[in-house]
């Protein structure tokens, strides 16, 4: 098969291997992701949500604690009281001392907006804030927290109010709240590096100072303000930039989304403070808030990176290995097959080479039978004095010479190119040793290989395939001639009992086995003859046939002194009574 049903083979493998492998990664990364996700966002704005509310707790209460304050003032003392300096001055120590100085002044107020009596740090006796918008406000309700303002004395700062009627007139008891206390209440609420909160008027006007400069005039913030019609927040505007998160809950509190002029887009929490003339606002970015959510987000990203490249790697090698053995075990599949039709041929030659070796051993006994008939004649009385008789009987003795040597080569020939028959004999070992060597005798001759035999004399009788172990015995001799061919040398077969074995050793002094080779020599295909010359199945058959018969096979080899094969064959206790 070509290089290009393998490739295309690898291919769709390794793109089964890591469809299998990584879709149901997918799956479980988007699943698992996309629960992760919504939960610790969920997590998060709760989170935000809860502080803001906890803080609209906070900053309401001190808001309406002050004015209970100033309430309880204004009850408790007499209109004398209230509009004498000393006393008022009396009371704002009092005020200051049990509230840590918030309290910045206090301010006694006619009807007029007149301010009759005045305690704290500045000068604002008969200070008028008849135009004042405080002023307007806390004359049309009995209690009145004021924006925050710069008002007479340039400093930010609001005011706490109550309204209470002394002799048939309307007076009001006012008293400054300090704006650098309030301020910090609201700057308390700080998440992260960015988080800041702030709280603006209905108009958009900041009421804190931000930590960092927060552009409110030209933003959507205003249109949610002014969205507010019922001191409930509702969704943004249509035509708002903002995107809307979660709608108002009982508290009044929303969550939106917003982008500023520089693509920032910020998380914003938002709730409604004194009766929903304030809002507050906290405000984060959002890769600030959700940042230990990215940072997992990211380090899942790169684990599945890595996870999918790891497959598709281990994909590819795999798919390479299992290719590669399909790959051998075609080629083998092919090797087999030829091999099989190899030997379908030699199987034919056989009987071919058997048939004519039949043929000709008639002939050629009849050639014999003639001669010995003319040999006979030649010593009649007419043919005595024959000039040529002597060179007739030198002929004649050469064929029937050279006859008999034909007759003796068909006989071998036919009794070896027989059928393989694997029926099991009593056969003497030396015997069937004998006729392999006198088989081999020419290729030895030719080769300049001295063959040696050292068969022990009794040796007993063993069962096996005589077929068999002619192809085990002849394959071991081949290959030792054939690895001596060029070189020449000498070939040894030694036979002797090993306990209750029959042994034969077949040693040659040729190059021998290199020790890598040594534990592969009986592996199916394995072979270091040059292509054409071998196929590699000689030895595994021999190994297999000594295996089955419950023998043993064993090698040899050192480098440049020679290779020793040894055959240990059982010989079974019936047998052994029958020793020559």
């Amino acid at each position: 098969m070509s290089n290009k049903y393998y490739n295309k083979l690898v291919r769709s493998i390794t793109s089964t291997v890591i469809l299998v492998s990584i879709a149901p990664l997918i799956f479980t990364a988007l699943v698992s992701g996309y629960f992760f996700h919504t939960a610790y966002k969920s997590r998060t704005i709760a989170y935000l949500k809860e502080l803001v509310k906890e803080h609209k707790r906070t900053i309401d209460s001190f808001l309406w604690e002050k004015v209970a304050d100033i309430n309880v003032v204004s009850k408790s003392y007499t209109f004398e009281t209230l509009n004498n300096e000393e006393s008022l001055q009396e009371l704002l120590k009092i005020l200051q001392e049990e509230h840590k100085g918030v309290f910045v002044d206090l301010g006694f107020v006619n009807d007029k907006g007149i301010q009759s009596a005045y305690a704290g740090p500045f000068k604002l006796k008969q200070a008028s804030y008849a135009d004042a918008e405080w002023f307007t406000e806390a004359m049309k309700s009995k209690f009145y927290i004021s924006d925050v303002f710069l008002g007479l004395r340039g400093l930010p700062h609001f005011i706490v109010a109550v309204k209470k009627e002394w002799e048939g007139k309307q007076w009001i008891l006012r008293s400054t709240i300090d704006f650098v206390y309030f301020n910090k209440l609201v700057e308390n609420i700080q998440i992260g590096k960015t988080g800041l909160a702030f709280i603006v008027n209905k108009k958009g006007a900041f009421q804190t100072k931000p930590r960092t400069g927060v552009k409110i005039n030209n933003s959507n913030y205003l249109d949610l303000i002014n969205n507010d019609t019922s001191k409930s927040l509702e969704a943004p505007p249509n035509n708002s930039d903002f995107y809307f998160l979660q709608k108002a809950d009982e508290d009044n509190v929303i969550v939106v989304i917003s982008e500023d002029q520089d693509n920032n887009r910020f998380i914003n929490v938002i709730t409604t403070l004194k009766y929903g003339d304030w809002i507050l606002i906290y405000r984060q970015d959002i890769a600030d808030a959700f940042e230990n959510l990215y940072r997992a987000r990211n380090f899942a990203v790169s684990i599945f990176i890595i996870g999918s490249l790891s497959i598709i790697f281990m994909a590819f090698i795999i798919s390479r290995r299992v290719v590669g053995r399909i790959e051998r075990i075609d080629q083998e599949k092919n090797m087999m097959n030829q091999q099989v039709i190899e030997t379908g041929k030699l199987a034919s030659i056989g009987e071919l080479a058997a048939g004519i070796a039949h043929e000709i051993n008639n002939p050629v006994a009849i050639m014999v039978e003639e001669a010995g008939w003319i040999e006979d004649l030649l010593t009649e009385e007419e043919f005595k004095d024959g000039a040529n008789l002597e060179e007739f009987k030198r002929a004649l003795k050469q064929i029937n010479t050279q006859g008999k040597r034909c007759k003796e080569i068909t006989y071998k020939l036919l009794s070896f190119a027989r059928k393989t028959d694997s029926r099991i004999q009593e056969i003497q070992i030396n015997d069937l040793i004998k006729e392999i060597v006198e088989l081999s005798g020419q290729r030895a001759k030719y080769s300049n290989i001295n063959v040696i035999m050292d068969l022990a004399d009794n040796m007993p009788f063993v069962r096996l395939s005589p077929s068999e172990m002619q192809q085990v015995l002849l394959n071991i001799i081949n290959n030792a001639f054939d690895a001596m061919e060029k070189t020449g040398g000498k070939f040894e077969i030694k036979t002797y009992t090993d306990d209750n074995y029959v042994a034969i050793d077949l040693s040659d002094n040729g190059p021998g086995i290199p020790e890598a080779n040594l534990s592969r020599i009986f592996d199916p295909f394995f072979t270091t003859k040059p292509v054409g010359k071998g196929t590699g199945l000689g030895l595994s058959i021999c190994y297999g046939i000594i295996n089955k018969i419950g023998g043993k096979l064993d090698v040899k080899s050192i480098i440049g002194k020679g290779t020793t094969f040894t055959i240990k064959i059982p010989v079974e206790k019936e047998i052994n009574k029958t020793q020559i």
